[in-house]
């Protein structure tokens, strides 16, 4: 993706949100205890703040821009990422549900050479027994380095009592060329990511605890568990 490109995509959603005011607008302030992507620490297991505009037109299409301080291991000069994405959610039926869109990834400091573009595609299904999902993520591009690049996840979310819900999940990440981009030393083309979590709300707050593991064995990939409280506004 060239850099006109780069900036066609990050400027997208502050476009939209231009266009016209029959849309609905909110922000999400998150205090997290560490910031994990995939059960990859990306701030050295250290606590993270971070912020959401989000911007939802009644069709269902949405675009925002996502933020939070960084601290990638080998990556010194990054101190701050931040996110753009654009998508549509449809509720098929009363059960099925679908979330597809794109999302562009940005690294902010002395380079950006580890800026990439993401698809994504999640499948959701509402029964008796909760909410089950099966997501999809594909990068043609993953962290600038030139590789293809899929996640695939099966997720569940069952409700314990008014307010209190438990979401089990399970993915795969999966390098397309682990000649470009391999997840040891050993050139492993995949990992697997690990995540119990348990959902709660207080005076306006969402609060979620949960455990997570990889089958990567360095110590920012490693057992943990992590808090998040967060709260949406809307504007």
């Amino acid at each position: 993706m060239n850099n006109k490109l780069k900036q066609l995509f990050i400027a997208l959603p502050f476009t939209l949100l231009s266009t016209t005011a029959a849309a609905n607008w909110s922000t999400t302030i998150t205090a997290a205890s560490d910031y994990t992507f995939n059960g990859v620490s990306q701030t050295d297991s250290d606590p993270a703040i971070q912020a959401s505009l989000d911007y939802a037109f009644d069709n269902g299409v949405y675009a925002g821009i996502w933020a939070s301080n960084v601290d990638i291991i080998g990556l010194d000069d990054i101190d701050f990422e931040l996110d753009a994405y654009v998508g549509r959610f449809m509720q098929l039926n009363e059960q099925v549900s679908l979330d597809y869109g794109i999302a562009y990834y940005t690294y902010q400091g002395d380079s950006s050479d580890f800026n990439y573009g993401e698809a994504y595609t999640k499948f959701g299904y509402a029964s008796d027994y909760g909410q089950t999902e099966l997501n999809f993520w594909y990068s043609w591009d993953y962290f600038g380095s030139g590789a293809g690049h899929v996640i695939s996840q099966i997720a569940h979310t069952y409700e314990l009592a008014p307010n209190h819900a438990l979401r089990a999940s399970f993915d795969i990440s999966n390098s397309l060329d682990g000649k470009k981009y391999a997840w040891d030393s050993n050139e492993k083309k995949s990992y697997n990511h690990y995540r119990l979590a348990y959902k709660t709300s207080y005076e306006g707050f969402n609060i979620e605890v949960a455990a997570e593991n990889t089958s990567l064995d360095y110590d920012y990939t490693d057992e943990r568990l992590v808090l998040a409280v967060s709260r949406t506004f809307n504007l």
